[in-house]
């Protein structure tokens, strides 16, 4: 017999041996060529690894939190008709952010040439 991890083979015809409960006293026995094989698997095999153990570009870049530079945001603040609550001007500045998930809607920042910000959820 021979073992790979915690899988056990059949020595005679290489079948996998259904597991074992880790005695080493065990005789197996092959349901395909019905060879008597000895249990030689360890007791207890663990593995552990680390995100560190596969570098990746990506893993490195990723995060709960982005940060956005305002630099990286392209402009595109346009101009509206919409009336402004504060001073009533009919056309302000406006932009679209996409601030929740991908499947919502965006948020729509307005400004007015007063100084008064507003924003609604699409």
């Amino acid at each position: 017999m021979s073992a790979i991890g915690t899988l056990v083979f059949c020595t005679d015809c290489g079948n996998l041996l259904d597991s074992s409960a880790g005695d080493h006293n065990t005789i197996l026995i092959c349901h395909c060529c019905g060879a008597q094989n000895k249990n030689t698997a360890a007791k207890t095999t663990t593995t552990t690894s680390t995100p560190s153990s596969f570098p990746s570009l990506l893993r490195q870049k990723r995060s709960t939190i982005q940060t956005v530079e305002r630099s990286d945001m392209r402009q595109t603040e346009a101009w509206i008709q919409q009336s402004c609550p504060e001073c009533g001007r009919e056309k302000v500045r406006f932009s679209a952010v996409q601030l929740r998930s991908a499947d919502e809607g965006s948020t729509i920042f307005y400004t007015c040439d007063c100084g008064y910000k507003w924003n609604e959820n699409n």
